[in-house]
């Protein structure tokens, strides 16, 4: 990871047994990146490589959880990638890009839905797009009843995040209303459709999402790490990673239509759709 870059990210061990990764860029509400992924994926690698360590909540400062990929910022890794070991990150056009996003977005998603330890997403706010991506790979989901989840991106030509989880979220119909439309989804909803667990006004959000963390680090570790791989397999066995590279590969069909036709990665026309939400 570069040094260069401000911290975006801070650990925290707020109780015993439990380590808190926190998203830090309020100012931004907390858009990601890539500074912001790869701390956050030394974090969580750091985390999970703590013995002491048996649960991991995911928190975010500020009002917002994520308000998805930061736009703005250069696609280009920080550092030497960490998720896959592929190359071509520079080659032009949607080489490169396909590339990148293969490392940096769908393949860090995957790697954290691996950590072999229990994970907590403790979420407020909006979730925007790119934010799911943060969320869908943690084990459980707190949220505050002020938070909010949504994919509009469908606006800029493409057909959802990278990582293409939504069915399995919240059912297919959902999902496509979900896509189709660019409305979020309340926490209340996302509680019934079963993407979220638990709904508690926001003062309660924190300690919450502690009771539950040190419930379950009260619990042997080594049979939580096989019950987590049990249902992650079973969602495999379903078809989750082989929906996710056909969405993957149509994702990339949608950057390179807008290339085609725009010049650039995604249809700029969709900006003041998704700025609206």
């Amino acid at each position: 990871m570069d040094a260069g870059h401000e911290q975006r990210i801070r650990i925290e061990h707020p109780a015993p047994h439990i380590t808190r990764v926190v998203l830090a860029r309020p100012q931004k509400r907390n858009a990601q990146d890539p500074a912001l992924l790869y701390q956050l994926d030394a974090a969580l690698a750091s985390a999970a490589a703590d013995d002491d360590a048996r649960v991991i909540v995911l928190a975010a400062d500020g009002p917002d959880f994520s308000s998805g990929h930061d736009l703005s910022a250069p696609f280009t890794l920080p550092g030497a990638p960490t998720a896959t070991v592929g190359g071509g990150f520079d080659a032009p056009g949607v080489e490169g890009h396909y590339a990148f996003e293969c490392e940096a977005f769908l393949g860090l998603c995957r790697r954290w839905r691996e950590i072999p330890k229990p994970t907590i997403a403790q979420v407020q706010g909006r979730v925007i797009a790119g934010g799911l991506m943060l969320v869908w790979p943690m084990d459980l989901v707190v949220a505050s009843t002020d938070a909010t989840f949504s994919d509009p991106v469908a606006a800029f030509g493409v057909n959802g995040v990278e990582y293409f989880a939504h069915a399995f979220e919240i059912g297919a119909r959902k999902a496509k209303e979900l896509l189709f439309t660019g409305t979020p989804i309340t926490a209340a909803e996302a509680c019934s459709y079963g993407m979220v667990n638990t709904v508690v006004p926001i003062a309660e959000l924190e300690s919450a999402t502690m009771e539950l963390a040190e419930r379950i680090a009260s619990r042997p570790p080594f049979g939580i790490r096989l019950a987590k791989t049990s249902v992650n397999r079973s969602q495999d066995a379903q078809g989750l990673q082989q929906a996710m590279d056909t969405a993957f590969a149509l994702h990339h069909v949608g950057h390179a239509n807008n290339l085609a036709r725009h010049g650039a990665l995604i249809d700029p026309a969709g900006v003041p759709l998704v700025r609206g939400r």
